[in-house]
Parts: structure tokens; C-alpha cells; sequence
């Protein structure tokens, strides 16, 4: 009788040490990192007693928990006390030392570019904002240095740019100067259209402007000092696309409609299939949580008779750029990608890293991200994170207005007693919803 009763006790203490407290992350008791914080995510009981390295743990009404700690060099011990015992975990923090990166100088070289969509950027790194245009395939530079992967690229007087080298190929051909062969201009309802016509491809930026767009096309094997403006007017609502034809650049910027029945939509739900994206607290997916807000501000889309297309309806891989061509394809006016947000490397703060925020790369979807995060935060009651820039390459393309959208932070504790919840969700797809329909009115 004795025994039974030590056995079935026994059993109750290891079912509820199962059920009772369970970490997410970190996945491994040893762990060789070169970031500064080491992050945990789980969930217990909210009764329970939690502590990481003797600090008491906020533990949210559904369980969740959330914290980090600040790593040093070396070997970190981390201890984490529950009911049920202690854990230690060991971090081995090793700094990779970056040795600066000079910048060859050399006489002006010539080089074309290998493919199209090549980003000509303002600073030599392969990430963030710095993208001044897309070059096409077989454009002519001058290159006249290089830092690293990237060669310096030699546009005018004042102004030179950088390029990845793997883009670009050098060569000893004799290059000879474009000419101009002409410019022309057309006005239309919805739309100006203006081109400008050379022997050859040449390098270009983009400039948008308070009240304009300029284009400026360079031609520095003629002249240090040979600049074309294309300066074109825009309408509040506006997307624009450049083509490039036989050496004729068209630059086109077209007012986007305001009739709730000629727009195109497209929602896409961020991750899918075995992109997973970020994990919660609790242990859900972030992809998951993704499609239930996406399919149901599609279906609010398109009772008020809006055309809706949708990058993904079901668990399925689609590919970055697959998302941006279906966008392109189907004509779209507004692109609307949802996610939900993550702890990068820095401080965990449960009451700061929370909320909704909507990211947007061009200036034509500024307004936008704007209507959207106010509506989002009424309509779910959710902290405003703000309207931030970032390159992500959905919301990059400049054919349509596009931001990506974060409702709330799958890391955030508080944010995951809304997340799980179908009530918030139906509350968050309506502030999109409503964002879209006011946006597309001019509300």
C-alpha cells in the first residue's frame, strides 16, 4: 500500500513537472554564441515561482514567459530555479573581431552589369536602406575602386555609388560614350509618362521627393558633368515602374484609384510550409497565426466587393520572390504582408518590445503604414510600436504600395495572451481590413 502510494506520487510529480513548466528556448543546455544576450521563452504556471540567475520572471495569465540576459566574453552560467529544481544553462560567448576594410584606389576601370535588378547602393554593404536604384542588365560603368565585395562606381562630378562585384564583370573593351538620342513626355488621366533614349544602357538613380520623383540618368565616359533630370509630379496615392527598351528608359508614375471596386489587394501571410517563421512562448508558429489574420481580412476584402489576391491560403512554401511577382502580376495597388514580431539581440523588455508596428521600404507607402498601424492599434488594442523603414524584399518593388505589417510580438508574454487568442485575431484583421477600405478611399 505504501509503495503505491510512493509510486502514484512519484508519477503526479513527473506529470506535473511535464505539464507544469516547459522552455521553448534555449533548445541546448551548452551553447557557443557571438550574441550579446542569451534569450528564454517558455511557459509555467502562472502561479508558479520562476527566477533566471536569482531574478524573479513575469510568467503572463496563459503561462508564457519571456526573458534575456546579457552574455560577457567567455563562459556564462546561467541558472533557472522552478518548482521543480534548477537548471543551468552555459553560454560560451566568443567576439569575432572585424579588422576595418580600406578602400582601393585605382584608375577608372570599365565593366558592365551581368544581370537585371542589380541594386546600385550609397554605402558598400549588403543589407538595409541603402539601395539608390535596380540596374539593368548590360548597363555600362566606370569603376574606379573597391572596399571589400563591392566595387566603387563612378557617376558624376559629385556622386558615385557602390555595386556588388559578383554583379558586375570588368573587361578591356574599348567603351565609347552614349548618345542622347532623345526625350519625350505624356500626360494621361492616371498616369505621366516621361522616356529617354540613349545608344546604351546607362546607370541611373531615383530620387522621391516631397512633390516629385527625379530620375537621374548618368553618362560619365562623356562627361563627369552629364546628368539627365526627369523630374515628374505626383499624386498622393501614386506607384511608378521604369523599362528599359532598346536603350529607351520609360519612367511611368500612375495615380492609384480610389474605387473601392477596381483595386487589387494582395495579402500575404508571412512564412508558410517549412518556414515556420518565429516561435511563441507557448510553442505555436508563427506562420500559423499568419494565414488565420490573412484569410480573414481577405474575407472582409471582398465583402465590400474589393479584388483580393492571396500569396498563400494554406500551410504552403512560397518563395520571397514568387510573393513579389504574384503581387506584380495580378496588377496589384496595395500589398499587404502580415507577420508577427520577434526579440532581435538586444535587452528583452516586456513592456517596451510589444505591440504592433507596420515597416515600409518606399516613400509612396509612408501614408499607408500610417493609416494601417493606427487602425491595427484601435481595432486590437495593441501598444503603437510605430511606423519604421526596412528592406524586406515584398515591400521593396515600387510598382504598388506595400508594407509589412507586425500585430504583435510572438516573444512578448503579454502580446501572447492576445495572439492565442481567435477573438484578437478577428480584432486584428479588421483593423487591417479597415486601414485598407479607409486607405483606398482617401479617408
Amino acid at each position: 500500500m505504501r509503495r503505491g502510494l510512493l509510486l502514484f506520487i512519484s508519477l503526479f510529480l513527473i506529470m506535473s513537472q511535464a505539464f507544469g513548466f516547459e522552455l521553448i528556448l534555449p533548445k541546448e543546455k551548452k551553447t557557443l554564441t557571438t550574441s550579446n544576450y542569451a534569450f528564454f521563452v517558455g511557459k509555467a504556471k502562472s502561479s508558479e515561482s520562476l527566477s533566471i540567475n536569482d531574478e524573479n520572471i513575469y510568467i503572463a495569465s496563459n503561462g508564457a514567459f519571456a526573458h534575456s540576459v546579457k552574455l560577457k566574453e567567455g563562459e556564462n552560467r546561467i541558472v533557472l530555479r522552478t518548482a521543480y529544481g534548477i537548471q543551468i544553462y552555459k553560454f560560451y560567448k566568443s567576439t569575432v573581431e572585424e579588422q576595418p576594410i580600406p578602400t582601393e584606389e585605382f584608375e577608372p576601370a570599365k565593366g558592365y552589369v551581368n544581370h537585371d535588378n542589380v541594386p546600385l547602393r550609397s554605402t558598400p554593404v549588403d543589407a538595409g536602406l541603402n539601395r539608390i536604384s535596380h540596374l539593368f542588365g548590360g548597363t555600362h560603368l566606370v569603376i574606379n575602386g573597391s572596399k571589400g565585395s563591392f566595387y566603387r562606381v563612378l557617376l558624376s562630378n559629385n556622386k558615385e555609388a557602390w555595386i556588388a562585384k559578383r554583379d558586375v564583370t570588368l573587361t578591356d573593351e574599348s567603351f565609347y560614350p552614349a548618345d542622347f538620342v532623345n526625350m519625350d513626355s505624356e500626360r494621361f488621366k492616371n498616369a505621366i509618362i516621361q522616356s529617354i533614349t540613349f545608344s546604351k544602357k546607362l546607370p541611373y538613380t531615383i530620387e522621391d521627393n516631397e512633390k516629385e520623383i527625379i530620375f537621374r540618368v548618368y553618362n560619365p565616359e562623356l562627361s563627369l558633368e552629364s546628368v539627365y533630370n526627369l523630374n515628374i509630379p505626383k499624386p498622393d496615392k501614386y506607384a511608378y515602374t521604369i523599362s528599359l527598351d532598346d536603350g529607351q528608359y520609360t519612367f511611368k508614375v500612375r495615380k492609384l484609384t480610389d474605387n473601392l471596386k477596381e483595386a487589387v489587394v494582395v495579402i500575404d501571410a508571412g512564412h508558410g510550409g517549412s518556414e515556420k517563421g518565429a516561435i511563441g512562448c507557448l510553442g505555436d508558429e508563427e506562420k500559423d497565426i499568419n494565414l488565420k489574420i490573412a484569410q480573414l481580412v481577405a474575407e472582409n476584402l471582398k465583402d465590400k466587393k474589393i479584388n483580393v489576391v492571396m500569396t498563400r491560403d494554406c500551410d504552403a512554401n512560397v518563395e520571397l520572390y514568387d510573393r513579389v511577382n504574384i503581387a506584380k502580376e495580378s496588377g496589384a495597388d496595395l500589398f499587404v504582408s502580415i507577420h508577427l514580431n520577434s526579440i532581435p539581440d538586444i535587452p528583452m523588455n516586456i513592456h517596451k518590445n510589444r505591440g504592433t508596428s507596420v515597416y515600409y521600404f518606399n516613400n509612396n507607402s509612408k501614408d499607408f503604414a500610417e493609416k494601417l498601424k493606427d487602425s491595427i492599434t484601435s481595432s486590437a488594442n495593441t501598444r503603437d510600436d510605430g511606423v519604421k523603414t526596412g528592406s524586406f524584399a515584398v515591400i521593396r518593388p515600387t510598382e504598388y504600395i506595400a508594407v509589412l505589417v507586425e500585430t504583435a510580438y510572438m516573444t512578448n508574454p503579454m502580446d501572447s495572451v492576445l495572439y492565442t487568442n481567435d477573438k484578437w485575431i478577428k480584432k486584428a484583421a479588421k483593423g487591417i481590413s479597415e486601414g485598407i477600405i479607409d486607405y483606398l478611399r482617401g479617408k
